[in-house]
Parts: structure tokens; C-alpha cells; sequence
């Protein structure tokens, strides 16, 4: 638009003409926006807010007297605050390029005036710190023009033809030469150690590739010699295999013998002595159920003898009772008493014979004598010769 100015990013934009500016300045700061500005009643100018550079080449001499060649490079730049660029437009507007040359010339100073304070083993192994001293020295100064420091970097030291510098370094450089001689012959050691390890290496697997070409080689023969022996081995082997074929065959075939022979002849004969001993056992069981038998017959034949005479017992009883003289008390019934009496006597004589032959078979084992009609067990019935009968009871022994 008409009238409308702008500044750039790294500008600073200055508006004279009409009211002073900040601090009574000439001329008014407008950054980072635009501004309306009348023409001809108002004039515009810009100031750079951009890094500069400033490269300083200065011959110092130390506190020790010798002389150094240094060359240095600021970096430097206006101010941000309306102050600093009122200062540096105040100064360097109409010529912005005389800010790099005032800014060298002041370093340069200021440079002579630190280096001549130190000696040259300071100023070679503390290069920062001599930074650092000028900065500080500069910066009060470099203020009051609106300028700032961001860096200064010492870009090299020369002592010229003095060798001054090189004498100083000599001592670092023989050790540094030693600890690279020291170095060359540790790396020339280690070389020759590693080919020597090597070439153990490489004998140690030559011997391990020769074993195992030998152990390879044997095993190879051993294989061929298995494979030669198979043959008569499995052949053997197999023999041997029918051999106890054979033998198992054979034993087989004795034990089936054996279980026949067993079957055949051992099985019958011992079924034949267990039947005799069976039959000869009934026998004796029998001929001893017969002899009880006999014996049981004995006696009952003898039993049935005596009953038989039992009534020729009772019959010669009472023909003895004949002769006797009874005196009958009661008549009939008397006489029924009587023949009661005979009677009961003649079963008990009988009882008494069997009692007597059961012990005399249990003592003497031996069979009683055969009655004859006259011995013991008859019935004697005694009476007087007179014919009178006696004054006591019939007497039956």
C-alpha cells in the first residue's frame, strides 16, 4: 500500500523525520511489523540486525618478549533492544561495513593487551582462556557502539623464524615420537606374534586335517574289513542259528518222550498199584467184615440153640418138679405162680450163658463149648430120694 513499510526479518527500520524517538533519539525503531510512512515529511532507512564477521591478523608480543603471529575470527552482530540499535545507527548507518573494521581494531587491541600478560606456553595450551579475557575486555566497549560478541576463535599462534614454539613442542614431539616408535614396535611385535599364532594355527589344523584323513582312512578299512567278514559271519551266525534250532528241536522232542514214556508206562502202572492197593484193601475190609459176620453168626447160632432148648430146659424143670413134693397155698393161682417162676428163671439162666460166652469171647478170643445137655447152664432141679420133697424152695443153679 502506499506509504506502507515493512523492515525484513533480520532489519531493523528507521523512521526520521517528525517526533524523536526512544530516549530522545533521532529517529524511531519500528521491528517485526510495518508502519505507515508519509513521503517526503518522513524519511526511512534500514539498519542490518544480521551476523557479521570480523577476521583480526595481529603481531603480539608476549610477557617473555617473543614475538607471536595470531590470527583471530569474531563474530559479532547489532543488538536486539532499541538501545543497542540506536547506538549502532547513530554510528553505522550511513556505512554499515565500518562495523566489521572498528570491531577488528578494537579486538586487535585489546588482543596485543592479553597476549602481552601471558607467556607463549599459556597462550599455546590455554587458547580458550585467552579467548575468553578478550571477550571480557571487549564486551563494556563493544556495548556502548551497540554491538554484540557471539564468538572469537584463535585460529592459529606463529612465532615466526624464532622456533621458539617448536623448541617448546620438541620434548612433546621426541615423546610423541617415542610412544610412536614404541607403538610401531608393539604393532611389528603383535604382527609377528599374529603370524605366529598363525602359522601354529595352520600346522595345528594341517595335523587335525592329517588325523582326521588317518582316522578317516581306518575307519574306511575297518568298514572294508566288516564288509569281507560279513559274509562268513552271517554265514555262521546263521549256522549257529540252526544249530540251536536243532538242539531246541531236539530237546523238544526228548521232553515229548519223556511226556509219552510218562503216559505210556508210568501213568499205567501207578493207576494199576493204586487198583490193587484199592482191591486189596476192599479185600481186607471184606474179610474182615466177614470174620465180625462169622462171629456175629457164632453167637446168634448159639443164642438160637438155647432158646431152642429152652423149652426141654423148662420141660425137664418141671418134670423134676414131678417127684417133688409142692405144697400149692393158694390153688390156681398158685400154680400159675409157679410155672410163672420157672419160666423167668429159665429166661434168666439164659442170659446169663450169653453173658458168660460174651466174656470169655472178649477175654480168650476163643468160641464157647457146645452144650451137651448135661454141663453147666442145664437146669438141676434136686429132690429128696424118699420121694418127700425138701423144706426149701427149689434150688436152680
Amino acid at each position: 500500500m502506499f506509504g506502507y513499510r515493512v523492515p525484513a526479518p533480520d532489519e531493523a527500520m528507521l523512521i526520521s523525520g517528525g517526533r524523536r524517538g526512544l530516549g530522545g533519539a533521532p529517529f524511531r525503531v519500528v521491528t517485526g511489523h510495518g508502519k505507515f510512512v508519509l513521503p517526503i515529511f518522513r524519511k526511512t532507512r534500514f539498519l542490518t540486525l544480521s551476523m557479521c564477521e570480523s577476521e583480526v591478523t595481529e603481531t603480539c608480543v608476549t610477557r617473555q618478549g617473543i614475538s607471536l603471529h595470531v590470527r583471530a575470527v569474531i563474530a559479532f552482530k547489532v543488538g536486539n533492544d532499541h538501545e543497542s540499535i540506536i547506538n549502532a545507527g547513530q554510528r553505522f548507518l550511513s556505512d554499515q561495513d565500518q562495523m566489521s573494521v572498528l570491531t577488528g581494531r578494537i579486538f586487535a587491541g585489546h588482543l596485543r593487551a592479553i597476549i602481552g600478560s601471558m607467556t607463549v606456553e599459556e597462550i599455546v595450551t590455554e587458547r580458550q582462556k585467552l579467548a575468553a579475557e578478550v571477550l571480557d575486555t571487549s564486551k563494556t566497549e563493544m556495548a556502548k557502539i551497540g554491538l554484540i560478541v557471539d564468538s572469537l576463535q584463535i585460529q592459529s599462534i606463529d612465532d615466526g623464524d624464532t622456533g621458539y614454539i617448536d623448541a617448546m613442542s620438541a620434548p612433546h614431539k621426541a615423546a610423541i615420537q617415542r610412544q610412536a616408535q614404541i607403538a610401531q614396535a608393539q604393532a611389528t611385535q603383535a604382527s609377528v606374534e599374529a603370524e605366529q599364532v598363525a602359522a601354529r594355527n595352520q600346522a595345528e589344523y594341517a595335523r587335525q586335517t592329517a588325523v582326521v584323513r588317518a582316522e578317516y582312512s581306518a575307519e574306511v578299512d575297518r568298514a572294508q574289513a566288516r564288509a569281507a567278514q560279513a559274509g562268513p559271519l552271517a554265514q555262521a551266525h546263521a549256522q549257529q542259528e540252526v544249530l540251536d534250532a536243532q538242539t531246541e528241536l531236539a530237546l523238544r522232542q526228548a521232553k515229548l518222550r519223556q511226556q509219552q514214556l510218562v503216559a505210556e508206562i508210568v501213568k499205567p502202572a501207578e493207576a494199576e498199584a493204586e487198583r490193587i492197593r484199592v482191591l486189596a484193601a476192599a479185600e481186607a475190609q471184606r474179610m474182615k467184615i466177614q470174620a465180625e459176620a462169622a462171629a456175629s453168626y457164632d453167637r446168634v447160632a448159639l443164642d438160637r440153640m438155647l432158646i431152642d432148648q429152652l423149652p426141654q430146659i423148662v420141660k425137664e424143670a418141671a418134670g423134676g418138679l414131678a417127684g417133688a413134693n409142692v405144697n400149692v397155698l393158694n390153688g390156681a393161682d398158685g400154680l400159675g405162680e409157679i410155672a410163672a417162676g420157672l419160666v423167668s428163671q429159665g429166661l434168666t439162666i439164659l442170659d446169663s450163658v450169653r453173658q458168660n460166652l460174651n466174656g470169655q469171647d472178649s477175654s480168650d478170643g476163643r468160641r464157647p463149648a457146645e452144650s451137651n445137655g448135661s454141663g453147666n447152664g442145664l437146669l438141676q432141679l434136686h429132690s429128696r430120694k424118699d420121694g418127700k420133697a425138701d423144706d426149701g424152695p427149689v434150688d436152680v443153679e
